[in-house]
């Protein structure tokens, strides 16, 4: 199944990206507008069941994201290319490289799940699974992981984007895949160059979570925190997310 995408650049570093829960292709905050498309050629993808995607159908699971992203560079005709994955696709770019280790030559991870899941509470289960259907547990999940600090003007308008931009059975199907992913044990001895990137103000997936994480199964990662920003750096925060994703790729060789 061809997936749609949304292409920024014509350079010889190739990236594709993969959104979060509540993202989809072309909502990606205004990051792409600070991008160096000279020297960069991004691939910004939808997940199944978002933007181009919707009412395509599942399966809904970060394996079958995986496995579009390397179908979507075998269509481009991209032999090599680094992965950029925001919060559940965290999980996605990891399972990607461990599948394809020999083309990817890079992972950046911002604000990501990782390899173990999300390690959810009951309490955090049961809203999480609300936002299925629920615009309401959105808006609440959305204020939380960004440190209720943000302008309801905003939060309003990415529920209201995730609401069109995003199939219900999507989100809800997503959800069991990123939050209870369960491979850390599969990673053995990575050696990918790695780049880490939690937001200052994300209670959830911040620095604290990603150096238990992250830290512990990519002893050789970097790992920088985005200040002034929680779970969407690329709304919060665009154009120094933009800077740290290029400085860190502009030093892995292709």
């Amino acid at each position: 199944m061809p997936n749609t995408h949304v292409l920024v650049g014509t350079g010889p570093h190739k990236v594709i990206a993969l959104h979060g829960w509540f993202g989809c292709a072309a909502n990606w905050g205004t990051l792409p507008l600070h991008l160096d498309r000279a020297h960069y050629s991004y691939a910004f993808m939808d997940c199944r069941g978002y933007g181009g995607m919707r009412g395509k159908g599942g399966p809904y699971t970060m394996e079958q994201v995986a496995e579009d992203a390397l179908a979507l560079a075998d269509d481009l005709g991209w032999q090599r290319f680094a992965l950029v994955g925001h919060s559940m696709s965290g999980v996605a770019i990891q399972l990607a490289w461990l599948s394809a280790p020999q083309r990817v030559r890079a992972l950046v991870a911002i604000t990501p799940v990782p390899a173990s899941g999300a390690g959810l509470d009951e309490g955090s289960w049961k809203l999480f699974s609300a936002a299925g259907s629920d615009p309401a547990a959105r808006r609440t999940i959305i204020d939380f992981t960004t440190g209720n600090r943000l302008t309801g003007t905003w939060l309003d308008a990415l529920v209201a984007s995730t609401r069109a931009y995003s199939d219900d059975e999507a989100v809800a199907g997503y959800m069991p895949s990123w939050a209870k992913a369960d491979f850390a044990a599969r990673l053995g001895k990575p050696e990918v160059p790695l780049l880490v990137l939690p937001g200052e103000y994300d209670p959830a997936l911040g620095e604290k979570t990603c150096r238990a994480t992250w830290m512990t199964y990519y002893p050789e990662a970097r790992l920088e925190v985005i200040h002034n920003a929680g779970h969407y750096p690329m709304d919060e925060t665009p154009v120094i997310l933009a800077t740290r994703i290029e400085k860190f790729l502009a030093s892995v060789p292709q």
